[in-house]
């Protein structure tokens, strides 16, 4: 890998594509001294991108890769809006199975759904079903789950892209069998839909098997997107839905950063590239081993555990990669800040902002007053969380500790879409930095083989 000073000049240190803003200015050496990539690091870091930036220009443009393609489709959105309304027929409760990759990205984008929003009917809100996601194995959980639902009034959606993830299909057939010990063997195919590879020779696919052999219609997952990746498909899209949500415009998100990519003439000039470089850089050159993911917004909590398992599953090989760690603002500004502020310098803050100020409940000012918080007398509980989030990044730079702010123009499915195609772009050249792999994942496929065995052995 090139190390050569930076020679394609300065690069801006904030960039925007239309639902969001980037922000490297708190991990420079400008803002934090010595802790900060001096110009000639970041180059270090920036202009070898220049390659992998092609590359996906021309992956765009060849079709090679779907993940910058996925965006643009619409048919299999028809396809999965059509089997929701199929599923919701009658339902109380939409539950979801699925592990890591095929539930995060649906959760994160279901979680801006069914909080009144604008535009957001609630009379409509109200009669659509309510959504549950069971990602982790637990037997009590699934038992007590399956023993407390009315299951003649719930629905279930399974995904599994390879069709053999054990977690998912032992819920999917606890979920089977409960249902039909209920008496509901016949409604069967109406209460029930999998998310799956489509049929390929010589390939076992578990899933598919069990549900074709109950007549249960199946979504076809996309084949080329593996689950991590797969925000953008029906898997993460159909959550959405069912919440509400609008999926094309979460894809004009992704589509606005694709754009961007196909505009680039250099790695100086695409958010992406840009963020992969100082991550990267601030790991090689200055020894930071943690990036934390912290949003300001209850609508964006899943989004930090949807990232660590991108960030973590992508780069984490050959000795590899970086610690991703999911915090959420204000509440760990009582809990971990202390450790990001004061502890071991290894930790690179990403701030992630949605416009707050105004919103909420308008405190009143005598109680207020009484309460010795003269300060917030009149204001909104949103221009708490403005300031605290403004304040956060301030703090962490006068303390010398590196940070990176994202702002959103709205917390909406087409910001929320732009920075998840963000941070998958942003670990591929990541990847390509570290010189690893970014969709693969030879470690966790040993950990399987070996449960297989050891469960097999009991």
């Amino acid at each position: 890998m090139s190390r050569e000073p930076a020679t394609g000049g300065t690069a801006p240190s904030t960039q925007s594509i239309a639902p969001y803003t980037q922000s490297i200015d708190g991990c420079l050496e400008a803002a934090i001294d010595k802790h900060g990539l001096a110009p000639t690091e970041l180059g270090r870091w920036l202009d070898p991108l220049a390659p992998a930036l092609a590359a996906l220009q021309v992956d765009y443009r060849s079709r090679q890769l779907p993940h910058l393609r996925i965006a643009e489709e619409t048919a299999d959105v028809t396809a999965a809006q059509a089997a929701l309304a199929r599923l919701s027929e009658g339902a109380e409760t939409i539950v979801f199975f699925g592990i890591g990759g095929s539930s995060l990205g649906g959760q994160t984008l279901a979680q801006l759904g069914g909080w009144n929003i604008p535009g957001m009917a609630d009379a409509a809100q109200r009669r659509r079903p309510r959504t549950r996601f069971y990602d982790n194995l637990d037997p009590v959980t699934l038992q007590s789950a399956l023993g407390a639902f009315d299951l003649a009034a719930t629905r279930f959606v399974v995904t599994s892209k390879s069709g053999s993830t054990p977690e998912t299909l032992v819920q999917a057939l606890a979920a089977l069998a409960a249902a039909k010990d209920a008496g509901l063997a016949a409604r069967l195919p109406a209460l029930f839909l999998g998310i799956t590879e489509p049929a390929a020779p010589g390939k076992a696919n578990g899933l598919r098997t069990l549900l074709e052999a109950h007549a249960i219609p199946i979504l076809d997952h996309h084949p080329g997107i593996g689950g991590r990746y797969s925000v953008f498909t029906n898997v993460g899209l159909l959550p959405a839905m069912a919440r509400g949500l609008d999926a094309l415009a979460v894809r004009a998100g992704g589509r606005d950063v694709i754009a961007a990519l196909m505009a680039a003439t250099s790695p100086r000039e695409f958010a992406p590239a840009l963020g992969a470089a100082v991550v990267v850089g601030m790991a090689r050159e200055r020894g930071v081993r943690a990036q934390v993911m912290m949003p300001y917004s209850d609508r964006l909590g899943r989004l930090g555990h949807w990232f660590v398992q991108l960030w973590a599953e992508s780069l984490g090989k050959n000795g590899r990669g970086t610690a991703p760690i999911a915090a959420l603002g204000p509440a760990d500004q009582h809990s971990q800040l202390q450790l990001f502020m004061d502890g071991p310098r290894e930790y690179l803050l990403n701030v992630v902002r949605a416009p707050t100020a105004g919103l909420g409940p308008r405190i009143s000012s005598p109680l207020a007053r009484a309460a010795g918080l003269d300060y917030l007398a009149g204001r909104a509980a949103g221009d708490l969380v403005a300031a605290q989030a403004a304040a956060v990044p301030e703090a962490l730079q006068r303390a010398g500790r590196p940070v990176r702010v994202f702002d959103l123009a709205g917390l909406d499915e087409r910001s929320v879409g732009a920075l998840m195609m963000h941070f998958m772009l942003e670990t591929i050249l990541a990847a390509r930095l570290m010189g690893v792999d970014p969709f693969d994942q030879p470690a966790v496929e040993l950990a399987k083989a070996i449960a297989r065995e050891r469960v097999a052995a009991l």
